[in-house]
């Protein structure tokens, strides 16, 4: 397995202020992000972007994470009590390994993925609001380890105006 994520200083300059009291208290408690999820009652990629700012917390979540991290509430009130600002937090294209891996998923199979959907829902888009994600280890008889990541977005058609 690998070892508890942890927010590179290097990345915490285009986040909200709220991603550094969230990892912090995570690497003090030393639990995973499945750890926080169950706790709180989401998903753990849901759970990984409200440390990153990129998903909304509602007060039930701000109010779950305050009690299960140990954090003074208000505090988390103050700094996850508004409107996420997505998209800042990574620069384009990435250069994080990882991150530019799935970023070249897209940029290979970007089109081959559209036509497909295009020909199984007609003219449209997949949201990524209306979306949620899950990631799975698998291991094959061989023993390779292997990564399963789903995507579910709900198909918005376009429209004629």
């Amino acid at each position: 397995m690998g070892s508890l994520a942890t927010l590179d200083a290097s990345a915490a300059v285009g986040l909200p202020a709220s991603a550094k009291t969230l990892f912090d208290a995570k690497h003090k408690k030393k639990v995973s992000f499945e750890d926080i999820s169950k706790a709180i009652g989401r998903d753990e990629v849901a759970t990984a972007a409200l440390f990153y700012g990129s998903a909304k917390a509602s007060e039930d979540d701000i109010r779950h994470l305050a009690e299960f991290l140990e954090i003074d509430q208000s505090t988390l009130d103050a700094q996850m009590g508004g409107f996420p600002d997505r998209g800042r937090g990574i620069e384009m294209p990435p250069r994080e390994p990882l991150v530019y891996r799935l970023y070249e998923i897209v940029q290979n199979y970007g089109y081959a993925y559209k036509a497909v959907l295009n020909e199984k829902f007609g003219d449209g888009i997949m949201s990524a609001i209306a979306f949620s994600s899950h990631v799975e280890k698998e291991v094959d008889k061989d023993g390779v380890t292997w990564v399963n990541i789903s995507l579910r977005g709900k198909w918005l058609p376009f429209t004629r105006f």
